[in-house]
């Protein structure tokens, strides 16, 4: 048993570290954190965080006779010490509460009485979030070690999923290194993925032997190539065991006003370890967006995810266990596993500003990568603003029409987020 996991759970939990937090900053949330010349004041003199954040999630499903009503608020408490001889610490506590109104099937065992209603994943309870130990140089480069946080990238392979109540992190070491001139070399070791289920179902859990590298490097102004290699052994679930291999190219060319923001992105992957399936897959995927001086952005993308049109399980598929997906193939989340065709996701995107309000539009025609099946289509929606420097609000909508993959399924969200 590691020390993260020998602590107590639940609300007794949320409420020593609340207290814990408001002592060790004198009672005084936003203190700024910095150097201290004693290992007492650097634990004593940091920075407490408060963020709260509700979210009512609609889903009407067909194959369910009930519709989903989600109703769920999270409460993150953080802390982050100043710096002594370079080192720091950051803890953060999550606690997610069902309000009202809880006709939602969380997924993974975490609502076994609730299989009559569509998926929402926001799982009530109680989740130690981070907790790690940091080395800053000074110098652009950084050590963590503990549970953490990690985003390489667009988080298309990497990421924190965090979209949802519980977000996912990470056990293990992270370094982020500044190498020759503007180069930036990333490299982790993990032993656990904690899962957005929570930590009170099995699912909410993989232990791992993982390797995770990525370098970003420049090669001209204003564009960057990233390589990157993910050796994920997973103990708990064998066929997220996978080799991926990928590079990315980005970068923007000036066009008067105006500029166009271009990307590009290669990958391979195979099973590894105990993967029962040996594949071989490959992941691709090409973006321009222009990108107006009226803060107008209107885009057009092709992605996909490779599979084997006689493979009904998705077992040769291109796999992305640690991504953040939500971000990806539509909002309805309805290829969070790739089928056994592939996928390909043909999009387009608007996005601009109208006072205070972000709005986005954006299309996707869905079809398998293998064969000529034609999975479907999806509209997805948004409107966010800025209440005030605190406060915020979104509505979003998606709208996936199935065709020869899933079912039709609407979704609506209602979201208000407060940061102190």
């Amino acid at each position: 048993m590691t020390f993260i996991e020998s602590l107590p759970a639940g609300r007794n939990v949320l409420a020593a570290v609340a207290a814990g937090l408001l002592l060790a900053s004198g009672g005084t949330a936003g203190a700024q954190a910095e150097a201290a010349t004693t290992l007492g004041e650097a634990v004593t003199d940091g920075d407490v965080g408060i963020d709260l954040r509700y979210r009512y999630e609609f889903v009407d499903q067909d194959g369910f006779a009930d519709n989903a009503h989600a109703s769920t608020a999270r409460l993150r408490l953080n802390y982050q010490t100043g710096t002594f001889q370079k080192f720091s610490a950051f803890g953060e506590f999550d606690y997610v509460a069902e309000v009202f109104l809880n006709d939602f099937n969380s997924l993974s065992g975490s609502s076994p009485s609730r299989n009559r209603y569509p998926a929402v994943a926001d799982a009530k309870g109680a989740d130690l979030n981070q907790l790690y130990l940091q080395f800053d140089s000074g110098a652009e480069d950084v050590v963590r070690i503990g549970r953490q946080k990690i985003l390489y990238d667009n988080q298309r392979f990497v990421g924190a999923v965090g979209w949802r109540q519980n977000e996912q992190t990470y056990d293990g070491l992270s370094l982020d290194l500044r190498a020759a001139g503007e180069t930036r070399f990333r490299y982790a070791y993990l032993t656990a993925v904690r899962r957005i289920f929570g930590s009170d179902v099995p699912a909410g859990r993989n232990d791992v032997d993982a390797h995770l590298l990525n370098a970003n490097v420049m090669v001209a102004s204003g564009w960057d190539v990233t390589p990157y290699y993910y050796r994920i052994d997973n103990k708990d679930v064998a066929s997220f065991s996978t080799g991926t291999f990928g590079v990315r190219l980005s970068g923007k060319l000036p066009l008067r006003e105006h500029s166009l923001q271009l990307a590009a992105e290669f990958a391979n992957q195979t099973g590894i370890s105990n993967n029962p399936v040996n594949y071989d897959a490959r992941y691709f995927h090409v973006a321009a967006t222009l990108l107006t001086a009226k803060d107008i952005s209107a885009g057009i993308a092709f992605e996909s995810l490779g599979g084997e049109q006689n493979d009904p399980t998705g077992s040769m598929s291109f796999k992305t266990p640690l991504a953040t997906l939500h971000g990806f193939q539509g909002w309805a989340d309805q290829f969070l596993t790739t089928p056994g065709g592939g996928v390909d996701d043909l999009y387009l995107s608007v996005s601009g500003k109208a006072g205070k309000w972000t709005l986005t539009g954006v299309y996707h025609d869905f079809s398998a990568a293998s064969g000529s099946a034609d999975w479907g289509s999806e509209l997805d929606l948004s409107a966010g603003a800025a209440i005030s420097e605190r406060y915020s609000v979104l509505f979003k909508a998606a709208l996936y029409d199935a065709d020869a993959f899933s079912r039709n399924i609407r979704k609506f969200w209602i979201m208000f987020s407060g940061s102190y």
